[in-house]
């Protein structure tokens, strides 16, 4: 087989996943995908197709109704970047004579005329140039274009003006035209693997009920049935027909009744894995938050708190066995655990994305002593106050922050820094049983300081930590007493440094 025939052979396999990825969400019935197709749609976007329903249609970053995605997917064997300049390239897109975005725009003007309805979305993994302007106004959050720094009313001297400048001159149309387009458009950046895709793929499988292909099985039977229903014409699924197609092919797995409940809770977007296409349940806090940002502060008491107990607690009155995936702000993954806290009794594994999604659990892996191991600075201030400051340090280190915010309040008498003795990374947390155990001895060390004094310190957490680990620690909640969790300006759009989240008593 030639290089060339290979490379179009793992192009195809990446549609083609892609394809599964959210068809198997038409299996599903909290989904509300009611559509999805492959080599169909406008020119250029014809990739995958995902429909919506009219009645619970999706949401875009600016909350406007989306009825239908439509993808063009650019799989590339080597790495690569691209920027703004890129778009306008007919090669970019192995294209003869029509750039990307002359595709999108007459897209855009045939099936989102008045730019709400649908979306169009570039899915390659190649990396965006750090230093384009392209890279500035992505919105991770959502994939799609921050139009407010797009149209920043800068002149065309700007980067900015240069970058609109380029887009309108090659696409002959003005400045509200090509707001217009760009309010439509959504570029993820998907630096998986293919086999990174695969592992995605059975976990989806196994929320939708469909066979899931082990990894040490070489053929992925997936990959080769596209081919098979290309040649058949059979391109085009809603929820009946893609259940009989399942039925034919034998890709429904037996024991589904078995797995457990898996329960999802996002306060943003993840830019490729929607939750609702494996979780039983989703509760969906985004409308709250502007991108990382909460609307309302008062939110988090007021709303947000009673909404996810709510959700929570009734959830769990069905089942012992929870399976939880937290695409949420850290004061959420903790509340998680506040209310489905070691007097839960419930059987509860979290998702990780950590060097691959896994789920971790108390009992995953069993002990290892060569694991990164607690230091503990405990620290006295000048304010005579009465509650204790909690800075972990797990991922990067919270010790800067954290002593800037504590000098702008008051009340704050203590603070414990906590680090594992490698030093803070993605990694230093290795698995669930490794979070369950740091978790307790943590607990163990602010219980310990704070002594039998009454009323018992308040402690004011700030996390720097897997989600994971976050729920682990709220998990011991109760022993901790009142607490409350704060939030990492991470994107500098408000200031830089903490913010208070959620407080649980």
């Amino acid at each position: 087989m030639t290089q060339a025939v290979v490379v179009r052979k793992l192009g195809d396999d990446f549609q083609g996943r892609l394809f599964w990825f959210y068809a198997a969400l038409l299996l599903i019935d909290s989904s509300n995908v009611v559509r999805v197709a492959f080599e169909t749609g406008p020119k250029a976007f014809d990739d995958v197709l995902v429909g919506y329903d009219a009645g619970r249609p999706s949401l875009d970053h600016r909350g406007q109704k989306v009825l239908r995605d439509h993808f063009q997917c650019k799989w590339h064997v080597r790495p690569g970047e691209f920027g703004h300049q890129d778009l306008i390239n007919p090669a970019f897109t192995n294209a003869a004579t029509f750039s990307f975005l002359q595709r999108a725009l007459q897209s855009q003007q045939q099936h989102a005329p008045h730019g709400n309805g649908a979306r169009f979305r570039l899915l390659t993994n190649w990396r965006l140039a750090a230093d384009d302007p392209l890279a500035k106004i992505l919105h991770h959050q959502s994939n799609a274009f921050d139009m407010d720094k797009l149209f920043d009313g800068s002149t065309d001297r700007s980067a900015m003006g240069k970058m609109r400048k380029i887009w309108r001159d090659h696409l002959a149309i003005d400045d509200a035209a090509l707001r217009l387009l760009a309010s439509t458009l959504g570029i993820t950046l998907r630096l998986e693997s293919l086999e990174d895709l695969r592992m995605q793929l059975n976990d989806r499988f196994t929320a939708a009920g469909m066979r899931t292909v082990p990894d040490w099985e070489t053929p992925f039977v997936y990959d080769d049935l596209i081919s098979k229903l290309h040649a058949q014409g059979r391109a085009d699924f809603d929820r009946k027909t893609f259940r009989e197609l399942c039925g034919d092919e034998k890709l429904l797995a037996t024991g589904r009744d078995d797995r457990p409940l898996t329960l999802g809770v996002r306060s943003f977007v993840h830019p490729i894995d929607n939750l609702d296409a494996r979780c039983d349940a989703t509760l969906n806090l985004v409308p709250h938050f502007d991108g990382r940002y909460i609307r309302n502060e008062a939110d988090w008491k007021g709303k947000l708190a009673p909404e996810l107990r709510t959700f929570l607690v009734d959830a769990a009155k069905t089942t012992d066995h929870i399976r939880l995936a937290l695409d949420a702000h850290v004061s959420l993954a903790f509340g998680v655990g506040a209310v489905l806290n070691v007097k839960s009794g419930k059987t509860v594994e979290v998702e990780q994305r950590t060097g691959g999604r896994r789920f971790w659990a108390p009992t995953d892996l069993p002990d290892d002593p060569a694991w990164p191991k607690l230091q503990f600075l405990d620290e006295a201030t000048a304010d005579p106050g009465h509650d204790i400051a909690l800075a972990v340090s797990l991922t990067h280190d919270v010790t800067d922050g954290v002593r800037a915010y504590i000098a702008k309040v008051s009340g704050i008498a203590r603070i414990v820094y906590v680090r594992l003795d490698s030093g803070p990374s993605g990694r230093s947390v290795r698995c669930g049983r490794h979070a369950h155990r740091l978790a307790e001895q943590i607990t163990a060390h602010v219980r310990a300081m704070a002594g039998v004094s009454t009323p018992r310190p308040k402690v004011h957490a700030f996390l720097a930590v897997p989600n994971a680990f976050a729920f682990f620690l709220g998990q011991n909640q109760p022993a901790l007493g009142h607490v409350a969790v704060y939030e990492w300006d991470f994107e500098g759009g408000r200031g830089g440094g903490y913010s208070i989240g959620l407080e649980f008593r």
